[in-house]
């Protein structure tokens, strides 16, 4: 791929540089507020499925210094991008990029089992609008490589008992998610709204559960991205510039 096509993006004000195809998929704010909402404990090893560019890795091991993280990405385009951009920001010690489909997933080349995992999963299923013309946008965006069944049994697989499980995904689809975790031993504990303005209904939602955790969730208040005049909140745009407490 020659270099006209690519792009380098920074976040954090400048903190972490991000390579991605300027016409491929490119990462979008859900990816930063999920892994805002993450608090992974020092030593923690963490596991990123459908790791796209490498985004959340790179927060995660950025904002924690003592985690490290196996990302998994289908795609070599993008898992090529995500090696690259954790070498680049210094990261590749604590960032380990492996190329498979999650169904698959190699025990063997893995370490764990894992304390936390993190997943921002296609969220439209087969038959739900148009498909997009380009393979890398479609396989991010549409269940053709996995759907939120499969995260869910690969949670119950690799994640330890009292792991943690973060997603983020559309509030309409949220029976989906409750039902294909509780069916796996997954159980949700937090439940995050996520509103464009604070008038609006929630489009999305970001979810925490407890393998083998009892039941009992927490539902928080609602994550609002933009202020009446179109400005970042002030929660969101300390995200962005990576000084949210976590």
């Amino acid at each position: 791929m020659i270099r006209s096509e690519i792009t380098n993006d920074s976040i954090f004000d400048g903190r972490l540089t991000v390579r991605q195809h300027r016409d491929g998929y490119r990462f979008s704010i859900d990816a930063v507020l999920l892994a805002c909402q993450v608090r992974p404990a020092s030593g923690s090893a963490v596991l990123d499925l459908g790791a796209g560019c490498g985004i959340i890795s790179l927060i995660l091991a950025h904002l924690h210094p003592q985690v490290t993280v196996v990302a998994v990405e289908v795609q070599k385009s993008l898992a090529a991008l995500a090696e690259e951009n954790s070498a680049a920001n210094g990261l590749a010690d604590r960032v380990r990029v492996i190329t498979c489909d999650l169904r698959s997933l190699p025990t063997k080349e893995i370490s764990g089992p894992f304390d936390t995992l993190v997943c921002n999963p296609p969220y439209r299923p087969i038959g739900s609008g148009r498909i997009n013309p380009h393979r890398q946008r479609a396989v991010a965006r549409h269940e053709i490589r996995m759907d939120i069944r499969d995260v869910a049994a690969v949670g119950r697989r690799v994640v330890k008992t009292g792991g943690r499980l973060h997603l983020i995904y559309p509030a309409e689809r949220l029976t989906d998610l409750l039902v294909a975790f509780r069916r796996e031993g997954l159980e949700p504990k937090g439940l995050r709204p996520v509103c464009s303005q604070s008038e609006t209904p929630a489009r999305l939602v970001i979810l925490e559960a407890v393998k083998g955790g009892r039941s009992g969730m927490l539902i928080g208040p609602p994550l609002v991205i933009y202020t009446a005049d179109g400005a970042y909140t002030d929660e969101v745009a300390e995200m962005l510039s990576g000084t949210h407490q976590t």
